[in-house]
């Protein structure tokens, strides 16, 4: 080892730094272990980084990507801008020739870019200790628990798969299509407290069934040999193939049965051409099929029809939150729903975009039960939060709350756009940063869990709330804390037992159990409220029509 550090030594002993540097770069560039880079290289960049001087735009692109990945964020160079991201949010760097920085900027992703003053001084001074650790406190920021997690290539499979994760059939077993799964498999423990209670796997089972009508079906493969793709990636299936008619179809035997909204259905009837019959379909609101197929000896059972219904759900750390789903709200026609055991098809071209709406359906589903599908009864529960949950449109459900510290309402708009598109828009005074959105959003997203991302976005407006009041966060005003005592209604549960609610948010009065401001509500302003959010006291809210927020046309 003496030997070849002499030897070493000896031959870049002329070498200047910025030599010895790119070698170094050089040589982690291409590490014998692709999963992850030589630790020793590593630490020698570093080093060299630390006495290097900064003095061109290239030196300091260098600098900032060392920093980047201490920090386990990406980096992206065009131009004169470097690009320092993270799953929630990025910095851009815009460099001068001689290695100076003109202006950095601060942005979360779908946002604006914000100019930062004190990254700007910090790049500018070149104190790059203090500028990573102010990094790494606003990478910190918007962490997520759970981001360690790493992904899973068979649930990714499964949920984002053209054709789900495929299980080869057997004798007594025809060929399964697992297409949706929860994400409990990489929570930890007291995450999976809080998560969804529905089956762990959605899988299908592909038949074939009698039908009442005559169809044409493959008597062979459709695919031709070698299997080829479309420039969309899809699969080129064969025009001329032996086919027969036959009074059948084939079917995709769901397990579990799916509960699926009207316009699902017909979704599913348009792909296919073939129609499901209404005879067939017994028809309920969402909510009530959802909880009797969640029931169980312990939980309070189906919502009755025409009656708000109460449900207590235990989160980790001792929080409990009850929700409140007002029964004549969802008794309406577009959340209109059926359970179906089975869809029928007559060609494997079907299969991908029936499993892309079954998805979709299972991912309203999941976020809904999470809220609706209580682990206890509740009993003896004193209960922490108070939310009311309404449906906005086929695919969006809002959620009422008080914040915490405060005497107003906000609302917490959830949007299923697709299985994979979640989006969570908050509404409130004081409540429109654009950034908590984008977090929610994400937070939902991996634990599919409404009250998890309740639980979390409480513990953000407490954060808010505690720190000291700037400038561009103004003390309430008495004008605005000032309101009338709302009017009361009483509503019962599944059990049978009584709650007193203000009629404006619709929290239980349970005897101490909530805050102050939670058993007092004032109006929302309503420029902060989206169209078709009502806000007025009304004898009963639940009676009223209520005005959609997306039309399927925003879909």
């Amino acid at each position: 080892m003496e030997a070849r550090i002499s030897k070493l030594h000896l031959k870049f002993a002329e070498k200047t730094w910025n030599e010895t540097f790119q070698l170094v770069r050089r040589c982690m560039d291409k590490p014998k272990d692709q999963s992850k880079p030589c630790e020793p290289l590593v630490r020698s960049l570093e080093r060299l980084q630390e006495v290097f001087n900064v003095s061109s735009m290239n030196t300091m692109r260098s600098r900032l990507e060392v920093i980047a990945k201490q920090q386990r964020m990406g980096f992206h160079i065009t131009e004169a801008t470097c690009y320092l991201t993270a799953d929630l949010f990025y910095l851009e760097v815009v460099l001068l020739a001689g290695g100076g920085v003109e202006e950095v900027k601060v942005a979360p992703h779908g946002g604006c870019p914000v100019p930062s003053e004190s990254f700007l001084q910090l790049l500018r001074a070149k104190h790059f200790a203090e500028f990573s650790m102010k990094l790494a406190g606003l990478f910190a920021q918007y962490n997520i628990p759970g981001d360690d997690v790493p992904k899973d290539p068979q649930m990714d499979m499964i949920n984002n798969g053209r054709i789900g994760c495929l299980i080869a059939g057997k004798e007594d077993t025809p060929l399964t299509i697992q297409f949706h799964t929860t994400p409990t498999a990489g929570m930890k423990t007291s995450d999976i407290q809080a998560a969804p209670t529905e089956a762990l796997v959605h899988a299908a089972q592909v038949t074939v069934g009698v039908s009442d009508v005559t169809h044409e079906l493959q008597m062979a493969s459709v695919l031709p040999q070698p299997p080829q793709l479309d420039p969309q990636g899809r699969p080129v299936f064969l025009t001329e193939a032996p086919c027969e008619t036959l009074p059948a179809c084939f079917l995709l035997k769901l397990q579990p049965a799916v509960p699926m909204m009207s316009s699902f259905v017909n979704k599913l009837s348009q792909i296919t051409a073939v129609a499901i019959p209404d005879v067939d379909l017994q028809w309920a609101p969402l909510p009530k099929l959802l909880t009797r197929r969640s029931s169980s000896s312990n939980s309070p059972g189906e919502i009755p029809d025409q009656r708000d219904s109460v449900f207590t759900v235990p989160l980790p750390g001792g929080v409990t939150h009850r929700y409140v789903v007002p029964g004549a709200a969802w008794e309406v026609p577009s959340q209109r729903a059926a359970v179906a055991d089975s869809i029928p098809f007559t060609h494997p071209a079907h299969v991908p975009a029936l499993l892309e709406l079954l998805r979709h359906q299972c991912a309203i589903n999941t976020l809904l039960r999470s809220c609706i599908a209580p682990q206890c009864d509740g009993a003896g529960l004193v209960c922490d939060l108070h939310f009311e949950v309404l449906p906005e449109s086929e695919t969006s459900f809002s959620v009422t709350f008080h914040p915490p510290d405060t005497d107003s309402l906000a609302v917490l708009l959830v949007n299923v756009c697709d299985s994979n598109q979640i989006t969570c828009t908050l509404f409130g005074s004081g409540l429109g940063d654009p950034s908590l959105g984008e977090y929610l959003s994400t937070v939902m997203k991996r634990f599919m869990s409404v009250p998890v991302t309740l639980k979390t976005l409480y513990r953000k407006l407490e954060e808010t709330a505690s720190a000291p009041l700037s400038p561009s966060r103004p003390a309430t005003t008495e004008a605005e804390s000032d309101h009338s005592a709302p009017s009361r209604a009483t509503v019962t549960d599944a059990n049978g037992a009584s709650t007193a609610f203000s009629q404006s948010a619709a929290v239980p009065e349970d005897g101490g159990g909530a805050s102050a401001s939670a058993c007092c509500a004032a109006p929302v302003d309503d420029s902060e409220l989206p169209p078709g959010i009502n806000t007025s006291p009304v004898v009963n809210p639940y009676l009223v029509t209520r005005v959609d927020v997306f039309t399927p046309d925003d879909q």
